[in-house]
């Protein structure tokens, strides 16, 4: 089946979230979605996933699923206002046990905090499926940008998060804490096993030199033929080559830190305190 699928980009993190719909009914995801947050004054805004809610009320369609491709580290999670305003289970993959593990420790957030997914509706496996309406979903674990990195490949159709970028823009980058090249490169063979037909969305997009629009539906077939890190057979040590001395010069992401916080608890703030403020804490030389 050919899933019906509308992307919004969100400008300021450069993200791509999707609403994806059962072409014989009403039934749809929401995947990737974006809680919009100003770094500089600690200020949410709901505007980005407001527009996602009123296109969904506007068609009628029924939320059945709000799925995670990964922890994010760009930008913050819209899943629980989503869920609260439409419905909908939320999913990642099951290792978000790790990255959970991982940045527990880095935030200092004591036994409290639960390192075993149940802040999920969901924890998909390798191998798992799920339905959206008559129309399957199908769980592929592609790592290597994160631990916990899904694929889900919906009909004809395959939403790859960060590991793959358009073609012109390459792969992601795999510097962070339990992130590696190796990992990635068996991962994006896993993806690229796909018939050639396979619609391809990605996770974002940020322009490359030469190119004018934002795009972000490809093909299995162009990444294997045009992609300008993984394309035309690289081999996986010069892949692994590049990624890694390429990854050696990023900054970390403007909002990383408190997309960790959030997204490893499925988009919810840390708990309030007993006034009921809300904090996120600051790592000094953590990351």
């Amino acid at each position: 089946m050919t899933p019906e699928v509308t992307g919004f980009f969100d400008e300021a993190t450069n993200t791509i979230s999707y609403v994806v719909r059962d072409p014989s009914g009403s039934a749809c995801a929401i995947i990737d979605s974006v809680l919009d947050f100003d770094y500089s004054s600690g200020r949410t805004d709901t505007r980005s996933a407001d527009a996602i809610i009123a296109f969904v009320k506007e068609k009628g369609y029924d939320v059945q699923w709000l799925l995670e491709s990964h922890v994010h580290a760009d930008h913050l999670s819209a899943a629980p206002y989503i869920q609260q305003e439409l419905g909908g289970k939320i999913g990642i993959g099951d290792r978000i046990t790790v990255v959970q593990d991982t940045f527990g420790k880095v935030f200092n957030e004591g036994t409290e905090f639960q390192r075993d997914g149940s802040q999920f509706d969901r924890l998909f496996r390798e191998g798992d499926s799920f339905h959206i309406g008559q129309l399957r979903g199908d769980v592929l674990h592609t790592p290597g940008h994160t631990p916990a990195c899904l694929t889900y490949v919906i009909g004809d159709a395959a939403f790859v998060g960060d590991t793959l970028f358009m073609p012109d823009f390459g792969t992601a980058r795999c510097d962070f804490p339990g992130g590696s090249s190796e990992t990635l490169y068996d991962s994006v063979q896993k993806i690229l096993s796909l018939p050639d037909e396979t619609r391809i969305f990605v996770g974002h997009d940020y322009l490359p030199e030469g190119r004018e629009q934002y795009q972000w539906e490809t093909t299995v077939g162009d990444q294997k033929k045009a992609n300008i890190h993984i394309g035309s057979g690289a081999s996986k040590e010069d892949f692994v080559k590049m990624r890694n001395e390429r990854d050696a010069k990023l900054a970390m992401p403007k909002l990383i830190i408190p997309s960790l916080q959030v997204n490893m608890r499925a988009g919810r703030m840390p708990p309030a305190d007993d006034k009921g403020d809300v904090f996120l804490k600051v790592p000094v030389n953590k990351l």
